[in-house]
């Protein structure tokens, strides 16, 4: 395990980078690693508001996930474990919802830590065998695809007509939030640019308390201290499905997130790869098991990296310890809470239409030939059943969009590569299998 060494005299001068296994003086580290709690904070919370999950027990799981990840990696790889939005859409669909209006969210759970023990046993197949042939099943082309109609799948959600939420709930505060997020995004610099949608939800929050939208009662009852609220997951097995192809998408963001620390660091993490996909499978199979969302490596802070060129370790094991200390403060998930529903809205409107131009980046940044039929036709009809929600029963397992659209995508453009070069069709060559370097959680 790496042992951090003092970089300098303890402070960076301009132009110089600290690498994983070096340290500024540790009044500066717990500085940036509080700036990395910030960093990861906006998007972590808002996958709880969304789903109804308790706030505290995202928070723990997040900051114990982060720490295990930098054990299971042996502390070579900094990296912040946060709330992934790919089980936005499997977790609403699995979540049963009482007359009351209360949330059941065991067999989301149950679906969430089967989504972890797949991703551990990926991790281990590929620290043995390397990483090869996920470049093989999942091409450029289908991890676009897979990306993009996850997000997409996710518009309804962010609309929230069905259930009376999002910004249908309250449009004059959405838009005040939309708006708000543009603005800091292009007047900021750094910082403050990059937190462009929590901050964004500052300026909602303070609309919707302006316009009557905001109820302090439960912040008021709630104590300053207390354990989060941690639950037992509901066994369910007709819910494997819903999930499953979250298992493809924590496998592009893990490795996307290994290829871009490798390129920022100057260091070589492939031997790495094997260790992030099994220490993000732990984190989330344990957050299943406990009562928390599922977990997966954070663009956000590869951004603050950047920016700082601070790439030392010991900033996650702060920032894990701070989410882990703030999930013991009720008084604290409760204000965060108080967050109205037309914010939400707002937010989820620029995070699910991100997540979806990520997938085009990744057709982008690695040139698919959409010439290709072999690339064009699964792509097409994973994408339109990925976002009308095509949804199908089978016995007792329901099958949704996100579930049918990938599949369907992956098994057609499969199916079609073989016969394609089988009998001579192809009408261009099919790219070469390369994984696409980009930065997964501007997902989250």
């Amino acid at each position: 395990m790496a042992v951090w060494k003092l970089h300098g005299n303890g402070s960076i001068q301009p132009g110089a980078v600290v690498a994983p296994d070096e340290r500024l003086g540790w009044g500066k580290m717990f500085g940036l690693g509080a700036q990395h709690v910030v960093a990861m904070f906006g998007a972590t919370f808002l996958v709880p508001l969304i789903t109804g999950f308790p706030i505290p027990a995202t928070l723990f799981f997040s900051g114990v996930g982060t720490l295990l990840f930098l054990l299971i990696t042996g502390n070579k790889l900094p990296s912040y474990l946060g709330s992934s939005f790919a089980f936005i859409s499997p977790v609403l669909a699995s979540t049963i919802v009482g007359a009351d209006g209360t949330k059941d969210i065991g067999k989301a759970l149950f679906g969430i830590m089967l989504t972890g023990i797949l991703l551990a046993i990926v991790g281990a197949a590929v620290h043995l065998a390397g990483s090869h042939w996920i470049d093989v099943l999942m091409p450029p082309v289908m991890t676009g695809t897979i990306v993009m109609l996850i997000g997409f799948n996710l518009a309804s959600a962010a609309w929230g007509e069905a259930n009376k939420s999002g910004f249908w709930a309250a449009p004059v505060t959405g838009w005040i939030t939309l708006f708000a997020i543009v603005l800091i995004t292009v007047l900021f610099k750094g910082l403050i640019g990059r937190l462009s949608i929590l901050l964004g939800v500052v300026v909602g929050y303070v609309a919707a308390l302006l316009q009557g939208q905001v109820d302090f009662a439960a912040v008021g009852s709630a104590a300053w201290l207390g354990l989060p609220h941690f639950q037992l997951p509901t066994p369910d097995f007709n819910v494997a499905a819903l999930f499953l192809p979250v298992v493809l998408v924590l496998i592009a963001e893990n490795v996307g997130h290994v290829k871009s620390v490798s390129l920022m660091t100057g260091h070589n993490y492939d031997k790495t790869m094997g260790r992030a996909l099994l220490a993000d499978g732990v984190a989330t199979t344990l957050a299943g098991f406990g009562g928390g969302s599922g977990t997966t490596t954070y663009a956000e802070n590869i951004g603050v990296m950047a920016a700082t060129k601070v790439y030392s370790t010991a900033l996650y094991w702060i920032a894990g310890t701070i989410a882990i200390l703030l999930s013991f403060i009720p008084k604290f998930g409760q204000a965060i809470a108080t967050i109205p529903a037309g914010v939400i809205g707002a937010a989820g409107t620029v995070l699910y239409g991100m997540i979806g131009l990520l997938g085009a980046r990744i057709w982008i940044d690695n040139k698919v030939a959409f010439t290709n039929p072999v690339n064009l036709i699964p792509a097409a009809i994973g994408l339109i059943m990925g976002i009308a929600n095509f949804t199908f029963t089978l016995g007792d397992m329901t099958f949704g969009g996100v579930t049918v659209g990938t599949i369907t995508a992956l098994v057609l453009y499969h199916l079609m590569r073989v016969i394609a070069q089988a009998r001579g069709t192809n009408v261009a060559e099919v790219e070469e299998v390369t994984f696409p370097d980009y930065e997964p959680e501007s997902l989250s």
